[in-house]
């Protein structure tokens, strides 16, 4: 995928187009509930809703669609009647499903979605008798897998060919450079103005479902709520509006991320799109679920995708993907952000761990009487759990403080490897479990171990903490890990990884913009994120917050 053809339109040389709509699907299996969710989500801010009337039970159309098609209505109406062999419910004949889409159409509905492989039979019946107010959908779902951009490009021809207001084009990712090929397909159209709703499904594809507007889509869906999608990886319409702006995104909107595997589990579209509402700057924030980083930077090439945070497992590979990176980054061996310049280069940096060693610092001097004049971290012994990307970041800055670190890895080798590098003892967890030198000792665990929805696991047993002062866990979701809870319970003081997350976020922020953050209102966001109590008591709300 060549870089510009990543590139959308600007906005001065843009054909002039209508905003992305928003549309959520309803599901339910009761007309009058399904009536009551187009209600509910015009509440929420869709532009239109899709009945799919193949969830109903028992559904028969002409005592049905007037209650959900009676006016006025809070919405306009897409009417889907999804047959089972295209990834719906229905499995009857054609026949009665036509009917029932076209007595729609006669009802006023403003959008009927039917497939393309029957497509053909569905024209003929209707031949004459569809209402200029209504545009007709030609779909094509594929769940296997996403084609070249050449077969997108004919399927396009075809889907126009049987006379379709609006092609729609739904695939599957198997890795998110998928994604690019639908991009590609979104701009082609845009250009040669086609209609035309593309997206890509499962968690690899959310990105096709955010950055639509960007790249011309004509729609995209979003569900009422959690548990109500009508396809995977659907996000709420909650949060396309809040969380990531969609009604804001445009062609010139610059698109950042996080780069990760797992990566659903992060906080930070949160807080970073917020950060940049606040700041007014056109930019969007998403999860990147990558499989292999080289290949989505090297596809993902062009200067609109402008700015990566990197999570677990590619932190140390971003290194080697960078064309330039920074001295310290270098030296720790990882890298947590990825900045692109306009010349296309892509300089790293790490963030971690300042983030994390400020963190503890402040966490032993707010509950140990310190000597200000030097870091509390100095000659302690500093046990790392983890020799990956966040490992070599706190090792390395515990050793910059000058504490004498320790490395313990579940693979022996890797944390031979780190300690190597750095002068420092290695052990296997098993070992650790009896490792217990001196009292007074630090704990730093960077693994994902005790991550949600693991949250009953943990790296070391309680009983092998009592010999730990501090215990530091760079996991934040849940913010209180099953590590920190026994280390308190042992008497140690903790940090949560939450202020690591925070603070590198900051940093992020700063590489990303330019520009500096205010550090409480950064603070009192990120600390909603985990402890919604603690957003309400700072006197803001999820989607109000500024910096």
């Amino acid at each position: 995928m060549s870089a510009s053809a990543m590139v959308p339109p600007s906005a001065a040389a843009a054909v002039a187009r209508a905003r992305t709509l928003l549309c959520v699907p309803a599901t339910a299996r009761a007309p009058r509930e399904m009536a009551a969710e187009l209600a509910a989500a015009a509440a929420l801010g869709a532009d239109v809703a899709e009945l799919r009337l193949d969830r109903l039970a028992g559904f028969a159309p002409r005592r049905d669609l007037p209650v959900l098609l009676a006016q006025p209505r809070p919405l306009p109406a897409l009417v889907t009647y999804r047959p089972k062999w295209e990834g719906g419910e229905y499995e009857g004949d054609d026949e009665p499903r036509f009917e029932a889409l076209l007595l729609a159409m006669e009802m006023g509905a403003e959008y009927v979605d039917i497939e393309l492989k029957v497509a053909d039979k569905f024209m003929k019946l209707i031949s004459g008798k569809k209402p200029e107010t209504c545009k007709l959908i030609v779909s094509s779902h594929n769940f296997e897998n996403t084609p070249s951009t050449e077969e997108l490009e004919n399927l396009v021809a075809q889907i126009q060919a049987t006379g379709a207001d609006i092609v729609k084009i739904a695939t599957t990712a198997t890795e998110i450079v998928d994604v690019a090929k639908m991009f590609q397909i979104l701009v082609h159209c845009q250009e040669k103005q086609v209609p035309i709703i593309g997206l890509v499904m499962n968690d690899r594809g959310f990105i096709s479902r955010v950055l639509c507007p960007k790249f011309g889509g004509y729609l995209t869906f979003g569900s009422l709520e959690k548990g109500k999608e009508s396809a995977p990886a659907q996000p709420t319409v909650t949060d396309l509006i809040n969380v990531y702006n969609i009604k804001q995104i445009g062609p010139d909107t610059k698109v950042y991320g996080i780069i990760g595997k797992p990566v659903g589990h992060s906080k930070s579209p949160i807080l970073h799109n917020e950060a940049f509402r606040s700041v007014g700057l056109n930019a969007v924030y998403v999860p990147f679920l990558v499989d292999d980083l080289a290949n989505f930077l090297n596809t993902y090439s062009s200067p609109e995708f402008a700015g990566f945070s990197c999570t677990i497992p590619h932190k140390e590979a971003a290194v080697r993907c960078c064309d330039e990176v920074d001295p310290i980054a270098k030296d720790i061996g990882a890298v947590n952000t990825i900045i692109r310049k306009p010349n296309g280069k892509l300089v790293g940096y790490n963030t971690d761990y300042v983030g994390a060693i400020s963190a503890i610092e402040d966490g032993i001097r707010a509950s140990q009487p310190t000597d200000t004049t030097t870091s509390p971290l100095a000659g302690r012994l500093f046990v790392v759990i983890g020799a990956g990307g966040a490992g070599k970041a706190l090792a390395y800055g515990a050793k910059e403080k000058g504490a004498r670190v320790v490395i313990a890895n579940r693979t022996f080798a890797r944390a031979q490897e780190l300690g190597n590098l750095l002068g420092a003892p290695a052990l296997t967890l098993a070992e650790l479990e009896n490792y217990h030198p001196e009292e007074g000792m630090i704990l730093a665990n960077t693994t994902a171990i005790g991550m949600h929805p693991n949250v009953n696991e943990t790296p070391l047993s309680k009983q092998a903490l009592k010999s730990y002062a501090v215990v530091f866990d760079a996991v934040y979701t849940p913010k209180e890990t099953r590590l920190l809870r026994e280390a308190a319970e042992c008497g140690a003081t903790v940090v949560s990884g939450l202020e690591m997350f925070i603070r590198q976020a900051m940093g992020q922020f700063e590489h990303f913009t330019g520009m500096p953050v205010v550090d409480c209102k950064f603070r009192a966001l990120a600390n909603s994120l985990v402890n919604p109590d603690a957003m309400k008591a700072a006197g803001i709300t999820a989607h109000k917050a500024r910096l």
